[in-house]
């Protein structure tokens, strides 16, 4: 069966990839953090790498030139220094690379520097310090439990919006953006969210279950719109998708989008609730 014939529904995905590629990405994650729980982090590093390259060519087709060098060696830095070292170490790693950037950038000359500098210090937000977050998470004594409830937390809001999307949706929340997210699907994906974050909350992390309420609603926002501020920058660039990696998916980006935001969010929630404090 061809791409054109494979079956596709409402919200345009080839259906049966799609949860094939998932179920694979979740095997892989359930082993690393179940076996020794740094694995998860190479794992996530790898993953990363190639979604860098992903942005890397995406921006391209733009003639926007991201600082690569800088960039590829940030992902590991950041993720290193901040499963060991903590904050302090990820906050010197990113103005570090920061720097880099802006320097590596002045060998092209000055001709789009402001373009290109730019962009490369979004990327730079967008992958190494939500990577460092993450690990931040992992580095917890409850680590795969957290890195568990974070990814469940933006999977539910993923599946919570897409079948209540498909079966109810009928106002657009952003139809310049992204025309089949809806408010139905908004909707859908909080109640999902709320319920997941309650029953993680109390049988995972052995937390109160309003915590998990909070977080639930929270992480349904952000990891929504994380899934707007990916289908923007793709439009921005022309391009439909970041990659063809993950059939069904696109990219590895088309899968990172709710992640990346959410790391954030959740590292700040977990740090709240169950420590350690922020500062």
């Amino acid at each position: 069966m061809t791409e054109d014939t494979a079956p596709r529904n409402r919200a345009g995905r080839n259906l049966p990839a799609a949860i094939g590629s998932g179920v694979v990405l979740a095997v892989l994650v359930i082993v690393s953090l179940l076996w020794v729980k740094w694995l998860f982090g190479v794992l996530a590093a790898v993953v990363l790498l190639i979604a860098l390259r992903e942005l890397v060519e995406a921006f391209a087709q733009r003639d926007i030139r991201l600082a690569r060098t800088p960039l590829y060696l940030a992902i590991p830095g950041a993720m290193v220094a901040a499963y060991l070292w903590g904050p302090t170490a990820l906050v010197f790693i990113i103005g570090l690379a920061f720097v880099s950037i802006m320097l590596w950038r002045l060998r092209r000359g000055t001709d789009g520097y402001v373009r290109d500098a730019s962009a490369s210090v979004l990327v730079l937000a967008y992958l190494p310090l939500m990577a460092g977050f993450v690990m931040l998470m992992l580095a917890a004594d409850d680590g795969p439990a957290r890195i568990i409830t974070f990814i469940v937390l933006t999977i539910g809001n993923d599946i919570g919006g897409y079948a209540t999307g498909v079966l109810f949706g009928r106002h657009p929340m952003a139809p310049q953006i992204s025309p089949k997210k809806s408010w139905e699907g908004f909707i859908g994906s909080l109640i999902v969210q709320s319920l997941l974050g309650i029953g993680l909350f109390v049988w995972l992390l052995d937390a109160p279950w309003w915590q998990g309420l909070i977080m639930g609603a929270i992480l349904t926002v952000t990891a929504t719109g994380g899934d707007l501020a990916e289908s923007a920058i793709k439009r921005d660039l022309g391009v439909k998708d970041m990659g063809t990696m993950l059939p069904g998916h696109g990219g590895i980006m088309d899968r990172l989008d709710s992640l990346v935001i959410n790391a954030f969010a959740a590292w700040a929630l977990f740090a709240v609730f169950l420590g350690p404090p922020l500062f």
